[in-house]
């Protein structure tokens, strides 16, 4: 796997991956910037719940579960001083649903968790992870 960001202008890039999408990466203007896209911080969690949640949901379906609904939220918080690393990261898992199963959930994101999801595997052996499951009955 390859990626790459190309300077733009000033504190503005491009990044690219072997899949050929592209995001744009910025930083505020009180940092020098354009405030013109994501910071690298934001992209490594987005990447977390992009993973975690492609692997709950599809095992959510193989476990017929009727989920209508389903959403990844990740907070970090991250040190004070520079590198400002992530000190704590908490994932919430919102599935909407009839009749859900709070233990095919659970099982879910414990098979993302420990098994499927390689940003978290990676992420978890320098920060703590919290992961907190939410079923809403609709």
């Amino acid at each position: 796997m390859d990626a790459k960001v190309t300077w733009s202008h000033g504190l503005s890039f491009l990044g690219t991956a072997d899949s050929g999408f592209e995001v744009p990466l910025g930083v505020i203007k009180d940092q020098g910037g354009d405030d013109d896209g994501f910071r690298p911080m934001e992209l490594l969690l987005i990447g977390l719940a992009g993973c975690t949640a492609m692997d709950a949901i599809s095992i959510m379906q193989k476990k017929k579960q009727e989920v209508s609904s389903f959403e990844v939220r990740v907070h970090a918080d991250r040190a004070e001083q520079h590198p400002k690393v992530f000190t704590h990261i908490v994932i919430e898992y919102l599935f909407t649903g009839h009749n859900l199963d709070r233990t095919a959930a659970e099982r879910s994101v414990q098979l993302s968790a420990e098994r499927y999801c390689p940003a978290q595997a990676m992420l978890k052996q320098a920060v703590p992870i919290e992961m907190v499951i939410t079923l809403i009955d609709a």
